[in-house]
């Protein structure tokens, strides 16, 4: 892990959004891979894809987000997550409680400054 390159993996199945994450977070010097299912978000992390962040879509084919979370979470511990969702109802299901801080970021964000940041202080903390 790498405080000073983040490594991001962006899932979101909308291709304008993940690009426009994308586009931001590597012109602030990160490192960003983008899938756009749960299911190819656990392919990538039981490949061994390496990470310090994810940022998660709530709603997504197949697969939604928090189950993501919860089985990404299992198989790398290390990784910390943000929740990303058009929702303003959306809460964090009780199980991902027991994961740490898990931020809930609204879309669309119309400054993404504070992502930016939230990415950073994440991956700051991950052991």
């Amino acid at each position: 892990m790498s405080a000073e390159t983040p490594r991001v993996l962006v899932v979101d199945d909308e291709p304008v959004i993940a690009l426009c994450v994308q586009a931001f977070l590597e012109d602030d010097g990160m490192e960003v891979t983008i899938v756009n299912s749960g299911e190819e978000a656990l392919e990538r992390v039981g490949a061994g894809g390496c990470f310090d962040v994810c940022i998660m879509d709530v709603r997504l084919p197949g697969i939604d987000g928090a189950t993501t979370v919860a089985r990404l979470a299992a198989l790398c511990p290390a990784l910390r997550f943000a929740m990303h969702t058009g929702s303003a109802e959306y809460t964090l299901p009780d199980e991902l409680a027991e994961l740490g801080e898990i931020p809930l970021l609204n879309k669309p964000l119309r400054d993404m400054t504070p992502l930016a940041a939230t990415v950073r202080r994440l991956a700051a903390g991950a052991p």
